[in-house]
């Protein structure tokens, strides 16, 4: 079993769990999952984690992701990019370069924003984008996102490409509808490129392609979980790591230097022993996560 994770340049065209078959049947193993969906139409950072590694998803998707993307103003589709249907069309003239940035201002900072109809949000337990292909209306309570910086770099009508650093969560389909909305030319959103992901990066990412060459256990792509988390690490002998094992919560006193409040990670030498919490006020530290590969002998 590989425990780690791996970070995947995806291609366009794929689902992210296009993505996850083909890295299964590259580790021969079934316990692999992504760190955060790309829609087919997006290319880049999508991280996996793999066997324990997949115990730290809920932690690895909330960091914050970076963008470089395409708007093309003018057109309006279904699903707010270039994969949907049709619904309106603007010949131009098109909006000044001046205009397009001060349209962009209010969507910048704390928002709230509406997710695409056409998304994985469920609605009565099923996926919006199920009850939008049937036809059916679909209505989305705002959300709110953080949108951290939000840049033109190029502006040639009707498309504007921008780079976006924004919280877990922010759909840069809805920012691009929006966009056209409030310019009053309507827009979708037509290439998209995801260059980090939490703490992964698109130099650090190796293609499909370039994978299957690979050695899953000799390849060195497969990064250690430990390494990955950036929380406070705290280094423990192999007694405390079974004692850990075993269920045992261990006192403040036990880790020195663990901090009043907050995550930390308790590490044997590389490899990752548990995940603890903090708390003000309680004189034990609450596991969070335990993970085999640094309790066992």
């Amino acid at each position: 079993m590989i425990d780690g994770l791996l970070v995947i340049d995806k291609p366009p065209g794929m689902t992210s769990h296009d993505v996850v078959q083909r890295v299964r049947r590259w580790a021969k193993q079934r316990r692999v999952g992504h760190l955060g969906t790309l829609d087919p139409l997006a290319t880049g950072v999508l991280p996996l984690a793999l066997g324990e590694a997949t115990k730290l998803s809920q932690l690895l998707t909330l960091g914050r992701k970076v963008y470089r993307g395409e708007i093309t103003l003018g057109i309006e589709t279904t699903t707010y990019d270039r994969e949907g249907e049709v619904t309106a069309e603007m010949p131009g003239p098109w909006p000044a370069r001046d205009l397009v940035d001060k349209a962009l201002e209010p969507f910048r900072g704390e928002i709230d924003q509406v997710p695409p109809p056409y998304s994985a949000l469920k609605r009565g337990g099923e996926p919006a984008y199920k009850r939008a292909r049937r036809g059916e209306e679909v209505i989305l309570e705002p959300r709110p996102v953080t949108i951290y910086r939000l840049e033109v770099t190029a502006y040639e009508a009707p498309r504007v490409a921008v780079e976006v650093e924004c919280s877990a969560g922010t759909y840069l389909r809805s920012l691009a509808h929006d966009l056209g909305a409030s310019l009053g030319t309507g827009g979708h959103l037509s290439d998209l490129c995801r260059t980090r992901s939490g703490p992964f990066l698109l130099d650090q990412a190796v293609t499909l392609d370039d994978l299957e060459g690979l050695d899953p256990q000799a390849s060195g792509v497969i990064r250690p979980m430990a390494a990955a988390t950036s929380l406070p690490s705290f280094d423990v002998d192999a007694r405390t790591a079974r004692r850990v094992g075993q269920g045992v919560q261990l006192g403040r006193h036990e880790v020195r230097g663990a901090p009043p409040e907050g995550l930390l990670q308790l590490v044997r030498g590389e490899r990752l022993v548990a995940l603890v919490e903090a708390i003000p006020g309680v004189a034990e530290l609450r596991t969070s996560r335990v993970f085999l590969e640094g309790t066992k002998s």
